[in-house]
């Protein structure tokens, strides 16, 4: 993942935001990227600069600090997300930023507050933007930048599969693979908070042993290559129960090979397809295990979802991370004039190593 990043400053007298806006709305400029047209990021997207518009009654104004690249940023550029959008657009799902300035009608939100983008398309590629009050909120100023940047679709997606699906908090086994996935890490430490016992499961390479350290680290119980999966005793030798719980970001051979160990009426969530393989099902697994297969995605659950639900699992989040339980993915800050190195990497395989590209704004 990459994050663009910007530090503003904001200079306060009583309960009154002197940011230097105020008066020079109309003369304020953003610099940010667009694209006008689907195909390859490194040759649609463009940068500019144009003016910010005048505030309106229920609009806040917003100095972008992160923003990382996600693979669902890289897909919707190329025309290949199931989302449809007007061009020319502005893209981003995810960042965190400043509060600036605010609309005489919007309420809870001050000049100052580090607030998140909550909801997708929103534009946070750019170093300054006018945001709806109702797509933003406020988080606290201990969360970390990282944490903040990334926190609405992968943390929000680990917690979801980890509580939808099936009841694992009780002494389950969660297995998944693409474990080092910056989802994957998520679903680790959330597992470790929750007293979740998890298998895990990645490619090998040759940092194998630093990678299994490392997640490990995170609250890893066990770390497989996929081909240690293949000829693994631990279920055998009763080691670890079966899951019960499985997540799949990968497809294909891995997927197949992460089904022979579900338990009985066993869940597969499939929430990603990196292998770009189908997912192939076992009749076995069907008749004789009850197992059941199920997708995820984010922008659809925060469809349906209450606000009492989004709050509820915004809160716990941030909780975790405020308690350090729930740290940001492995990232590389690049800097915002230098967008193509996140945009390319992303496009690379380095886009699959759990390494998060963050968009810095700073200057």
């Amino acid at each position: 993942m990459s994050l663009l990043q910007h530090t503003g400053k904001i200079f306060c007298a009583g309960k009154t935001a002197l940011t230097g806006f105020q008066n020079a709305k109309r003369n304020l400029m953003s610099k940010s990227l667009y694209y006008s047209e689907f195909g390859d990021p490194l040759n649609v997207v463009k940068f500019r600069e144009m003016e910010v518009p005048p505030l309106k009654s229920q609009e806040v104004l917003v100095r972008m600090l992160a923003a990382p690249v996600n693979p669902a940023d890289i897909n919707t550029i190329q025309g290949k997300y199931p989302v449809k959008i007007a061009l020319p657009v502005i893209p981003g799902n995810e960042g965190v930023g400043v509060v600036e300035e605010v609309g005489s009608e919007v309420k809870n939100i001050c000049a100052g507050n580090r607030v998140i983008v909550t909801e997708p398309m929103q534009g946070t590629w750019r170093d300054i933007g006018v945001f709806g009050k109702d797509v933003l909120r406020v988080v606290p100023d201990e969360l970390g930048l990282v944490e903040a940047a990334t926190l609405t679709v992968n943390p929000c997606t680990a917690y979801r599969m980890l509580t939808d699906f099936k009841n694992v908090r009780n002494g389950q086994v969660v297995i998944q693979n693409g474990a080092n996935s910056a989802c994957g890490q998520n679903v680790i430490q959330i597992c470790k908070a929750w007293g979740i016992k998890n298998i895990n499961i990645v490619r090998n390479r040759p940092e194998i042993k630093d990678l299994k350290r490392y997640l490990e680290c995170l609250g890893a119980t066990y770390v497989l290559t996929e081909e240690e999966l293949r000829t693994t005793t631990l279920f055998k030798e009763k080691q670890i129960a079966k899951p019960i719980l499985a997540l799949n970001c990968v497809g294909g051979k891995s997927a197949l090979e992460v089904v022979r160990y579900l338990e009985k009426t066993g869940v597969m969530v499939t929430y990603g397809a990196m292998s770009r393989d189908p997912v192939t099902i076992p009749n076995s697994a069907l008749i004789f295990k009850d197992i059941s297969f199920h997708g995820f995605w984010m922008t659809a659950w925060k469809e349906k979802a209450s606000m009492d639900e989004k709050e509820k699992m915004m809160a716990d989040i941030v909780s975790l991370m405020c308690e350090k339980k729930l740290v940001g993915p492995v990232h590389k800050m690049v800097k915002f004039e230098k967008y193509e190195e996140a945009v390319g990497n992303a496009l690379s395989s380095k886009g699959f190593t759990g390494c998060k590209y963050i968009l810095d704004f700073s200057c």
